[in-house]
């Protein structure tokens, strides 16, 4: 299922530009064009789901797929053995700002505490 107004969709159908990484059957992987780490790979279902909780309850088999596909991300851009952070935001609470689920892999360099003070 694909949502027409969504930012994410629209890469996923090649509507919008985008740096890919990864690609599997069900699962997209691209670079941030703002990154906030030397990498910075977003990686989504290619199906819309709003959010982690959705995909979750929907698809349990994609949603280890997209985790599946993180680490892969984690490994080809070589920050795997140093290690790496994955951030899924879910909710106006929680900072998300597009309502596709997605996850953020960052790495490359060594990542501040979690949330600030």
């Amino acid at each position: 299922m694909i949502d027409a107004d969504c930012i994410f969709c629209k890469i996923v159908a090649g509507d919008i530009p985008s740096t890919k990484v990864l690609e599997t059957e069900r699962v997209f992987a691209f670079r941030d064009l703002h990154p906030k780490a030397p990498t910075h790979v977003l990686v989504i279902p290619k199906d819309h789901y709003a959010n982690t909780a959705e995909l979750a309850d929907a698809d349990p088999a994609l949603a280890g797929e997209v985790l599946n596909a993180a680490a892969q991300v984690a490994a080809a851009e070589g920050v795997a053995h140093d290690g790496w952070r994955l951030l899924a935001n879910t909710g106006a609470n929680g900072g998300q700002e597009v309502f596709h689920v997605h996850f953020h892999v960052f790495g490359g360099k060594r990542l501040g505490p979690m949330l600030s003070a």
